[in-house]
């Protein structure tokens, strides 16, 4: 039996198709969020917002959790990259406190309390803390390295500790409360005088 092989060509647009239909799907459901909250979103009114079928978004996603939880996912992602994109200090100490400090902004910035209840669970929040903590670990241990964190505790649980304390601003009433938070957190860091 023969099967023809879909040109590439086709595949890279079909692949363009879905995406563009699965983040239209993810970008609807985040402003009816925004715009009317998150206790009456319901699928008919995130494929009306997107620009397609019930039938179509019910071939993306089966429910409503699945497309917020989608939508979380992605805004994981850029919170990553953000915080990569401002790692590209050349030392490693200012290196460190931009990405603390940015992770403390992102925090602060708050969800709904139901949309956070709803959307921090799962395994993309599981898989996205360990990369978190993987990276701020790394940074840790590069600041060690060069004598401008403390060496004698590992970086893992350092990486921990910095997670944790900045975790706190989102609870914060200011952007300078929030700035304080990170220099204190910084302060703990540092290697004991002497």
């Amino acid at each position: 039996m023969y099967h023809r092989r879909v040109p590439k060509l086709w595949e890279d647009t079909i692949e363009a198709h879905r995406r563009a239909v699965r983040d239209a799907a993810v970008e609807a459901a985040a402003r009816l969020v925004a715009d009317q909250g998150l206790a009456s979103l319901t699928m008919s009114q995130v494929a009306k917002r997107a620009g397609i079928g019930r039938a179509t978004l019910y071939k993306y996603f089966p429910d409503i959790e699945s497309v917020l939880a989608a939508w979380h996912e992605d805004h994981i992602a850029d919170h990553l990259r953000r915080l990569t994109d401002v790692a590209e200090h050349a030392d490693p100490a200012e290196r460190l406190r931009a990405v603390l400090l940015s992770f403390a902004s992102i925090t602060h910035q708050r969800h709904d309390g139901d949309l956070a209840a709803l959307l921090h669970r799962g395994e993309h929040v599981a898989r996205a803390h360990e990369r978190l903590h993987a990276f701020i670990q790394t940074l840790v241990a590069d600041a060690a390295a060069d004598g401008t964190v403390r060496d004698d505790v590992p970086a893992g649980e350092l990486a921990t500790y910095c997670l944790h304390a900045l975790t706190a601003a989102g609870a914060m009433a200011s952007a300078d409360a929030v700035g304080r938070l990170v220099e204190v957190t910084l302060a703990g860091l540092r290697p004991a005088p002497g």
